[in-house]
């Protein structure tokens, strides 16, 4: 073990003795130039971060803002350079080019504290959208989900990057690619669903979009953040090595290999085991078996709750040590466990320097690469140059209706939908007039101004009940809310009823207000019992049915809950997942017919708020067992399920070979067929089961998925290429296979419609599959 002296007395070394600031010398070569002049504080420094624009008293903007607050200014906090600085847009409620400008004036002071000029990364959220003051909104990632459109989520990610980097932004802190377990936890709104193909799909395009525009993106929470006991925001996490290697793991997995540049660390624990400090997980899963090769970041104040939640180190410096070792690299957003506490641990000989150098190269590297050593770099944001920073473009706009529109579910219609557009129609429920239902909790307005009404939204935005007046404006509407999102006040029910009762037609809007920690009814840290409606949403529902009069259902939520008993006697069901700025719109054009609904569920929707699936991705004892337990978790609607105001045909499923070798590929194709009077799309689902295999296995599981457009009596064939790694999964003896075997492939509309059936036989011996090859299934559509 070594240690460094700091010798602030140094001067800078400049011309040809600054190697590290030459962009034609190979990266590694100026980062190893740069290191080897760093003392071991400088080093310590370029693994921490602070949050200038934290504000104690204010909002619960992360798990224990309240509580730690500021570590101090920057004159302490960068006095030997700095790393990251945190949220230098997310946590205050400025105008964008406000923002950028004290960026630039913290960056010169960073800088200028530097011996070298090392600037900081900025870092930001951005789940639905960079999550700052007055940027474009777009639908929560459950809703992009339901899209089923990985093209369209790519150019998403595209835009956000764009905007953040025009902003003076390095990382974003998304996606979340957590697999949903328990429909109760909070955070379920911020995933892309529980089937981890999918999830890996739009993840992987998200990231490819984000970092398209030279903003890393950050895959969370590394890793079994979503399968917490009881759906309980941090609570612990039992889940086997089958469950985490098959189901949780496999997005990280394919999007480290798709070359995503940072990955955050999970809250919860597995087995005992706090990720934050697992070099099981931080460095033998991600770089010994996966070999990722950029920087592992801190979810915020992971390394205190190793000491005060955890209790897995006994101090500050205990947890710095144990997370670096591990193979943490950067701790955000402050420096508790880093910074001068972790040179304390070096030179106390608790801490290696060499631990130190190898997370240092990481950070050099990255900041290499976004051209932060270069000669021509400058603290100006490039919009604060232009002297604009419009967050919300027009052409951002029209792509967050896209995703709104194409994310919207049709579960049930009994042809009541469209809208007729004349008579008199009732506009009933909490959230058919507040445009923040339509928000996700990492949306600025209720991220950040959950208590600042008087500021507004920082983005115009209509409420369901404005556009359904804009596009219907020969329908006489009368409104009434009901009841509110979570109070129980039942005072409004009866005008409720009274409004519905004289209506031809009701149009019935319940469902979620997301915020942070307990404020919302979805989103971080607002989890549930069971899923009932949050409130007394649900008697608003059995009144306003109860009249007689029919009703189109729509439910605006971040988890799905139990509606499907409502769908016998509603005249139609709509299940939107907090669709955006632009979703009050959006919905409005599906339900007069303007538009048409092509969104596929991402997770189930279940028929009673307890006895529900875990997901659809379960063993075969995961199904009704009627002669072992008398509760039934059959769905209301499936995974998967979604229709549209046209019909389509799924048949003539076929393999271009039925014996597959374990290490070989085939083709399957289906044919998809529009056999209805209006154009629309269709997203056609190929699955598998195992029907005889080593240990228990779904009884059925996404391969692949294609959304084809397709007008009246138009039809396509969709071919699927599917390598064997697909099929794999974790054996007896603990690790990943290839197993021989029949396997059984269904196409249809949804996990549970699949009229298409086709076998396979898996030939050869027992292959290791520990490393893939090929994690998607590439898809070709043609016509005619």
């Amino acid at each position: 073990m070594t240690t460094t002296t700091p010798d602030h007395s140094a001067p800078s070394p400049a011309g040809d003795e600054r190697p590290w600031a030459d962009p034609d010398r190979p990266a590694d070569e100026r980062v190893e130039a740069l290191l080897a002049r760093l003392t071991l504080e400088e080093k310590a420094a370029q693994l921490s971060s602070t949050w200038e624009d934290v504000e104690p008293a204010g909002p619960e903007v992360a798990p224990g803002t309240n509580l730690f607050g500021r570590v101090g200014d920057l004159d302490q906090t960068a006095r030997h350079g700095l790393g990251q600085l945190t949220r230098p847009y997310g946590t205050l409620p400025r105008p964008a080019l406000d923002h950028a400008r004290l960026l630039a004036e913290r960056q010169r002071q960073i800088t200028a504290q530097s011996r070298f000029g090392i600037p900081a990364m900025a870092h930001d959220e951005c789940l639905t959208g960079f999550t700052a003051y007055g940027a474009t909104i777009y639908p929560t990632s459950l809703g992009m989900a339901a899209t089923f459109d990985p093209a369209l989520i790519r150019r998403v990610g595209a835009a956000i990057g764009a905007d953040m980097a025009a902003a003076g932004v390095h990382q974003g802190l998304a996606p979340v690619v957590d697999v949903v377990r328990d429909y109760r936890w909070g955070r379920c709104e911020e995933t892309y669903g529980e089937d981890p193909y999918l999830v890996g799909e739009m993840g992987e395009a998200y990231v490819l979009g984000l970092q398209s525009a030279g903003v890393y993106a950050t895959l969370k929470h590394f890793a079994g953040y979503s399968a917490s006991m009881g759906g309980r925001n941090h609570a612990p996490v039992g889940i086997g090595r089958r469950e985490l290697n098959d189901v949780i793991l496999p997005p990280f997995e394919r999007i480290v290999a798709a070359g995503v540049g940072s990955v955050m660390n999970s809250y919860a624990e597995i087995d005992g085991e706090a990720p934050a400090a697992s070099r099981r997980l931080l460095t033998g899963v991600l770089r010994e078996e996966w070999g990722f090769e950029g920087t592992v970041v801190s979810d915020y104040w992971s390394l205190p709750f190793l000491v005060n939640a955890h209790r897995v180190a006994a101090d500050l410096a205990g947890a710095g040590a144990l997370a670096l070792t591990a193979g943490m690299d950067v701790e955000l957003p402050d420096q508790r466990g880093f910074g001068a506490v972790l040179v304390a641990a070096v030179r106390a000989g608790a801490a290696d320097e060499a631990d130190v150098d190898r997370a240092v190269r990481r950070v050099l590297r990255q900041k290499v690469a976004l051209g932060l050593l270069d000669p021509g770099w400058t603290p100006v944001p490039p919009a604060l140059r232009a002297g604009e920073l419009d967050l919300d473009k027009p052409e951002n706009r029209r792509l967050a209706h896209a995703v709104a529109r194409s994310g919207a579910v049709l579960l049930s219609n009994d042809g009541t939908l469209p809208l007729p557009s004349t008579g008199r129609i009732a506009l009933i429920g909490p959230c058919a007039d507040d445009v923040r239902t339509m928000f996700g909790c990492y949306s600025f307005p209720n991220h950040v101004l959950s208590d600042r009404d008087d500021l507004g939204n920082g983005v115009e935005a209509v409420s369901l009940r404005t556009a359904l007046g804009t596009e219907l404006p020969d329908v006489e509407w009368e409104f009434a809310q009901g009841c509110p999102i979570r109070d129980e006040d039942r005072a409004g029910i009866p005008e409720a009823i009274a409004v519905a009762a004289g209506a031809d037609l009701a149009v019935l809007v319940v469902g979620d207000k997301a915020g942070m920690f307990g404020i919302g009814t979805s989103g971080e840290g607002c989890d549930v019992e069971d899923l009932r409606l949050p409130g007394v949403q649900e008697e608003l529902v059995a009144a306003v049915l109860a009249t007689g009069t029919p009703v189109v259902l729509v439910v605006s939520s971040g988890r799905p809950y139990a509606v499907g008993r409502f769908a016998p006697d509603a005249a139609a069901l709509v299940q939107v997942f907090l669709p955006g700025e632009e979703g009050g719109r959006a919905v409005a054009e599906l339900l007069s017919g303007a538009a048409d609904f092509s969104g596929k569920l991402p997770v189930q929707i279940p028929n009673s708020p307890a006895g529900q699936p875990y997901t659809y991705l379960h063993p075969p004892l995961g199904d009704r067992q009627s002669w072992l337990s008398n509760l039934d978790p059959t769905p209301a609607f499936p995974f998967g399920h979604g229709l549209s105001y046209t019909t389509f045909e799924i048949d003539g499923l076929a393999v271009d070979d039925e014996l597959v070798p374990t290490d070989g590929e085939f083709t399957a194709s289906v044919r998809v067929r529009n056999t209805g009077s209006r154009p629309g799309a269709e997203t056609v689902q190929l699955y598998f089961t195992d029907p005889v295999a080593q240990v228990t296995r779904p009884v059925r599981a996404l391969l692949g998925f294609a959304k084809v457009r397709l007008g009246p009596g138009e039809e396509a064939t969709v071919r699927f290429d599917v390598h064997t790694d697909r099929l794999a999964f974790t054996g007896l003896a603990g690790h990943r296979i290839v197993e021989p075997g029949e396997i059984v492939l269904y196409a249809g509309a949804s996990s549970g419609d699949t009229p298409a059936e086709a076998r396979i036989e898996l030939v050869g011996g027992e292959r290791d599959a520990a490393v893939l090859r090929r994690h998607g299934v590439p898809v070709r559509v043609e016509r005619g």
